[in-house]
């Protein structure tokens, strides 16, 4: 497992929907344009994907917090989605599309707290206990004192979440739980290396564009459909000037990607604007470069992922153990069979849990995978009688 992957750890339906093993499955990193043709990256609206958005508020001791919620299908059981760490509720988008046309099902993809377009009282509160709470003080919001049945799915983080909500039986009419990508040996394992990972990251993005163009480059979200909608979840507009102090290492942050033939004029139009600054003090030249880093580079990132270091560990520590002790039915998605951990090996071989390797996906599996995630998750739903099958669906069981 590379680097980059081990480090992510830390981490309206369409006009037409995408047919399995078309559109959403296909790798975008790997898709081939005829000559002369470049790939679109500009950015798609949530509705495309789900049929409605949602402000859902809950009461706490000092106010309300706001969660955004996306959510599909008006029938079934709800699939109440938890994103990784620095992503959002947008990276269930692709997979919300493919998942409604295979079984009657509900979609809630929420924001968690300090993540998208959720609000919170206290958003550097990232504690697994907290998020734990933030989910079910969601469910008890929209649903009351009888919410439906609900299968809770979390990608990185959000499965940890996911597996913190069930052990706390936070949400009562609970009946299935799904860990994609997140096993705790793994993850404890690239914490050491997620701040490095962190620092080799873009501080800044000229557009949206650009963002998903290097989401897409860089292995981040190998699917450029996904990326597309996903990424607007990620990033947002630069707030106001604060201090030029920060500007140097903002500068030497930014990784761009630019087509050959612009390398040229861009180098000469760099080249000019070192010119015009010579012989300028120096405080005067940092300003200068912040300002037209703030003008060239108008998006970052939505949560400074580097300073939420102090959760991590809750995050993710006693994780095996805790998914194991959930007397529910449950689900683990991999990329990888090498990410298993000595505690969910074991508890495998016991049959505690059902278990699919999706390889040839980096670590945002449902992302990259969208279609093949979607038949894992019906599959689970159908086998254990939770849903029924919609559009000639026919489940394939997997052999472990």
């Amino acid at each position: 497992m590379s680097a980059l992957e081990k480090s992510m750890h830390l981490g309206r339906l369409p006009s037409r929907p995408p047919l399995p093993g078309s559109g959403g499955s296909q790798s975008g990193a790997k898709m081939r344009m005829g000559p002369g043709r470049k790939r679109d990256f500009s950015p798609v609206p949530w509705s495309q994907y789900f049929e409605s958005m949602e402000d859902v508020e809950v009461e706490n001791e000092t106010g309300k917090d706001t969660f955004r919620v996306y959510k599909s299908g008006s029938e079934g059981p709800v699939l109440l989605l938890l994103h990784g760490g620095g992503h959002s509720a947008l990276s269930w988008a692709v997979f919300t599309a493919a998942i409604i046309s295979r079984v009657q099902c509900r979609i809630v993809a929420l924001d968690l707290r300090s993540h998208g377009e959720t609000k919170v009282k206290n958003p550097e509160d990232l504690s697994a206990e907290t998020m734990a709470k933030d989910v079910g003080n969601v469910v008890e919001a929209m649903y009351g004192d009888l919410p439906p049945p609900i299968m809770l799915i979390g990608h990185s983080m959000g499965g940890a979440i996911a597996v913190h909500t069930a052990s706390s039986n936070l949400v009562p009419s609970l009946l299935g739980l799904c860990m994609i990508d997140v096993v705790e040996g793994t993850a404890m394992d690239a914490l050491n290396s997620m701040q490095n990972f962190l620092r080799g990251r873009p501080k800044t993005f000229k557009s949206l564009e650009n963002a998903i163009e290097w989401s897409v480059k860089s292995g981040q979200i190998r699917n450029l459909e996904s990326a597309r909608v996903s990424m607007v979840g990620q990033v947002k507009q630069c707030e106001g000037i604060t201090s030029p102090e920060g500007s140097k290492s903002i500068v030497e942050g930014i990784i761009e990607e630019e087509e050959e033939d612009e390398e040229g004029s861009e180098s000469i139009s760099k080249r000019k604007k070192e010119d015009d600054m010579e012989g300028l003090p120096s405080e005067t030249q940092n300003l200068l470069l912040f300002l037209q880093t703030k003008k060239d580079h108008p998006y970052t990132w939505r949560i400074e992922l580097a300073k939420t270091e102090k959760y991590w560990d809750g995050w993710f520590r006693g994780l095996s153990s805790l998914f194991l002790s959930c007397p529910i039915p449950k689900l683990l998605l991999l990329a990888g069979v090498d990410r298993l951990d000595k505690d969910l090996t074991i508890g495998q071989m016991q049959g505690k849990f059902q278990m699919q390797v999706l390889p040839q996906c980096g670590h945002a599996v449902h992302e990259d995978a969208p279609d093949k995630v979607a038949e894992a998750v019906a599959t689970f739903l159908i086998r254990h009688r939770f849903a029924e099958p919609i559009g000639g669906f026919q489940c394939v069981f997997p052999g472990c």
